[in-house]
C-alpha cells in the first residue's frame, strides 16, 4: 500500500502531475489492455505486478546513469507515449520472452498473449510513475519514481497492488 499512499500524495499536491482523472485513465488502460487481449481482469494485478519486479531493476540501473537519463525517459512516457527504442532498452525482447513465460507459468495464461501485453503495460506504467513528477516550472523531482525505486516497504512498490487500491479508491462502491 505504500506506493499508493505515494499516489494520493501525489494527487493532493499542486505541484505534482498527478489527478484523479489520470489515476482512471491508467487503470482504464490497463483494463482496456486486459479486455483487448481476452484476459480476465482479476489477473492483471499479478500481470502488473511482475512486469513491476522486472521494470524495477532496470529503471534503477538507468537511474544510475549520468545526466539522468531516467528522468528523460520518465518524462517521453507520459500518457503511453513510450517509444520502441525506449521500451527495448528497458525490456530487451529476450528479457520480455522470459517475464511472459514466468507470468504464464503464474496464472495458466497463455505465453504469446502475455508476450503482446508486455509491450503495452510499459507505456501504462511508466505514465503511472511519471505522475509523481513536478508540473513544469516546479522543482526537479519525481517522489512516487523514487518510491517505486527505493522499492518500498513491506511489497509497498507492488504495482499489481496498486492498481488494486485505486480501482478501489475510484470506485468505492464496487469495493
Amino acid at each position: 500500500m505504500g506506493l499508493f499512499f505515494d499516489v494520493l500524495s501525489a494527487i493532493n499536491n499542486p505541484q505534482q502531475q498527478a489527478s484523479i482523472s489520470h489515476l482512471e485513465t491508467m487503470t482504464n488502460a490497463v483494463q482496456k489492455v486486459a479486455s483487448e487481449h481476452g484476459v480476465p481482469s482479476n489477473r492483471m494485478p499479478m500481470i502488473l505486478s511482475a512486469v513491476g519486479s522486472a521494470l524495477l531493476p532496470a529503471l534503477q540501473q538507468k537511474a544510475g546513469g549520468g545526466d539522468n537519463p531516467l528522468q528523460q525517459l520518465m518524462g517521453g512516457a507520459l500518457g503511453g507515449m513510450l517509444g520502441n527504442s525506449a521500451l527495448q532498452s528497458l525490456l530487451p525482447p529476450q528479457v520480455q520472452t522470459q517475464l511472459a513465460e514466468g507470468i504464464a507459468q503464474k496464472t495458466g495464461l497463455d505465453a504469446s498473449t502475455l508476450q503482446s501485453i508486455v509491450p503495452a503495460l510499459l507505456p501504462i506504467v511508466t505514465g503511472f510513475l511519471n505522475m509523481g513528477a513536478n508540473k513544469p516550472g516546479q522543482p526537479v523531482g519525481n517522489p512516487l519514481l523514487s518510491a517505486f525505486l527505493s522499492g518500498g516497504t513491506e511489497g509497498g512498490a507492488d504495482l499489481g497492488n496498486v492498481l488494486n487500491m485505486a480501482n478501489r479508491f475510484l470506485n468505492p462502491s464496487q469495493a
